[in-house]
């Protein structure tokens, strides 16, 4: 039991820090007869000592009587989630949201909840995913509500759901995938009832929008242990249903290493990519990347007259399958260009050879990659899983001395900013010509220029845009 009262003991330290804010607002609750109860992931991650500054509140006031009751008293409100019952408020640095006791369920053929308001505190619970997010704190009286045995599954760091999975995962299947969630960041086991619900019924996740399966997905995979998560939805099915290209890589053999499959290699490169994240947490395009960077080796597999196999341009392959996949679960523009460019660029290092690149080929390197050369830098690095130490070192001592090199070119050059050595409005004066398509060329000419060469003076760029211009055509 003594896991049990160190948890009590966490509560305790963590609900004294919000019970100024968090008793305050239950004593105006309780003056207008309604209860109030900090309720699911706050009360989990006070038993676990984490609790942050956003506090889940539930109570038996409809919304329109919780804004009253907040008017006068919130910092700021906000009402985005009305119709589901919740008001949320900002006092006192904390962000507080406060819902209407639920009796949630769905049809099973829509996409989203259907909203009626429950009568008390265990109904609302009995409603709730999992018996660690199924407990209750009354306020200001500080009385723990239980009726799931959340608190001895938070002990025993095991996954159940309050009503049987079948019944949870029918209400609402995106449960399936927050499983999986909790497994990466708590680092939780599943009960394997729980499990096998997952393995029957995988497939209806299809009845959720691609938006609630995106956000799911993002929390696991930046979760601290989210190889545990990734896991867990392969061998389910889960994968299949939303990220098929995942449990695609268990058939293929990697070229690199014979003794593990792409599956195996690319869970590895995942945790790699996490050890170089450095200070800033987690960073979900370098993990999204390393996740991904593979996936275009099952379209592109041969297998030569030796015996060998190879993934020729499984980089090109990979980038569009990845585009594809990502702009199917919505994810915003910036984030999936990231993403696909990382894919598109992991294997360019594996022509440096020893050395052999010219300072143009680095030039391109850096400039190709763009704002996303730290990351590059990570991916490649996480990309070398071979068990051949003194392979695995002769790929580091390469890369060291291509960061030496970029490092050197880029202090003497400014390489974060190549542009051509004359700009658009030189362009136009030295050659009399109007904006328009011929500036752009000319542009692109004098880049290319800087690139091979590095920086010209402003002689020899003029000699440069003149002989281009007379080959074009432009001049006589």
């Amino acid at each position: 039991m003594s896991v049990l009262n160190n948890a009590q003991q966490n509560a305790v330290a963590e609900l004294l820090r919000v019970s100024p804010v968090a008793d305050e607002l239950g004593r105006r609750f309780g003056a207008a007869g309604h209860e109030l109860h900090l309720v699911g992931g706050s009360v989990r991650d006070a038993l676990l000592g984490r609790l942050g500054d956003d506090l889940d509140f539930c109570t038996d006031a409809r919304p329109e009587q919780t804004l009253d009751l907040v008017r006068d008293w919130a910092d700021a409100i906000w009402e985005t989630g009305r119709e589901f019952g919740t008001i949320g408020i900002q006092k006192n640095g904390l962000r507080i949201e406060i819902t209407t006791f639920r009796a949630e369920a769905y049809d099973g053929v829509t996409r989203n909840p259907v909203v009626s308001y429950g009568t008390s505190l265990v109904e609302d619970l009995s409603r709730r995913d999992f018996t660690i997010n199924a407990m209750a704190v009354s306020l200001p009286g500080h009385d723990f509500t239980d009726p799931f045995g959340g608190l001895a599954d938070l002990a025993a760091q095991v996954i159940r759901t309050p009503a049987t999975p079948q019944a949870s995962f029918g209400d609402d299947p995106l449960r399936m995938l927050r499983a999986a969630r909790f497994v990466a960041k708590l680092r939780f086991a599943v009960d394997e009832s729980v499990i096998t619900a997952m393995r029957d019924m995988a497939a209806d996740l299809e009845r959720i929008t691609a938006e609630r399966i995106r956000d799911e997905f993002t929390k696991l995979l930046c979760g601290a242990d989210p190889i545990a998560g990734l896991r867990l939805l392969v061998d389910t099915g889960l994968a299949d249903q939303f990220l098929p290209e995942i449990a695609g890589l268990k058939l293929e053999i990697d070229e690199h290493a014979q003794h593990k499959d792409v599956y195996e290699h690319t869970l590895i490169v995942v945790m790699n990519a996490m050890r170089l994240e450095g200070e800033e947490g987690p960073d979900f395009v370098l993990r999204m990347a390393a996740l991904m960077h593979d996936v275009g080796k099952p379209a592109t597999k041969a297998v030569g007259r030796d015996g060998r196999v190879s993934f020729h341009h499984h980089e090109v392959v990979g980038a569009r399958l990845t585009k594809q996949r990502m702009k199917a679960l919505k994810y915003p523009k910036d984030v999936t260009t990231d993403v696909v460019g990382l894919v598109a660029l992991h294997l360019r290092f594996y022509g440096y050879g020893r050395g052999e690149w010219t300072d143009s080929a680095v030039r391109r390197y850096v400039t190709d990659a763009g704002p996303l050369l730290s990351r590059l830098h990570k991916l490649t690095r996480s990309d070398v899983t071979t068990r051949n130490r003194r392979k695995a070192s002769a790929l580091a001592t390469d890369y060291d001395m291509l960061e030496e090199r970029i490092a050197r070119i880029a202090a003497e050059e400014d390489l974060a900013k190549v542009r051509p050595d004359l700009d658009g409005n030189a362009i136009m004066e030295l050659l009399g010509v109007p904006p328009g398509p011929v500036v752009g060329q000319a542009w692109r000419y004098l880049k290319e220029m800087r690139l091979d060469r590095g920086p010209l003076d402003r002689d020899e760029a003029e000699a440069e845009l003149f002989k281009w211009a007379r080959e074009q055509g432009h001049i006589a």
